[in-house]
């Protein structure tokens, strides 16, 4: 067992993105203004897309984030991501693949606000 299984795990991830975390990878974040992580561990979990300038993670939720039990979890992940100082910025699957210049707007703009409040513009 390695001494970072998250960080494992975070790689493994990376390796194996879903078609809606490549699409906003390759299509956007990549070339973003602001450097992006794939996959970042903080405290106990790992966040699809981390900006540590903007202190911005963005999610990407598949189907499986709508039951009972995970919604309670994505709660407690937020909660705990929010008291770190971090915004979350929470999209949906189809979100990405049907809305995709929208979803990188709205990163834009959030970004760009967080930029303002945090005294980096």
């Amino acid at each position: 067992m390695s001494p970072h299984p998250l960080r494992d795990r975070s790689r493994e991830l990376r390796k194996n993105a879903t078609k809606q975390e490549k699409s906003l990878w390759y299509s956007y974040l990549r070339n973003f203004e602001l450097r992006v992580h794939r996959q970042s561990v903080i405290g106990k979990f790992i966040v699809d897309f981390y900006c540590h300038q903007a202190k911005l993670v963005i999610e990407i939720d598949g189907g499986q984030h709508y039951s009972d039990e995970e919604m309670k979890s994505d709660q407690v992940r937020t909660t705990y991501l929010e008291s770190q100082g971090l915004k979350v910025l929470r999209f949906t699957n189809w979100e990405v693949e049907h809305q995709l210049y929208q979803v990188c707007e709205q990163i834009k703009q959030v970004a760009d606000q967080r930029l303002v409040e945090l005294g980096k513009e």
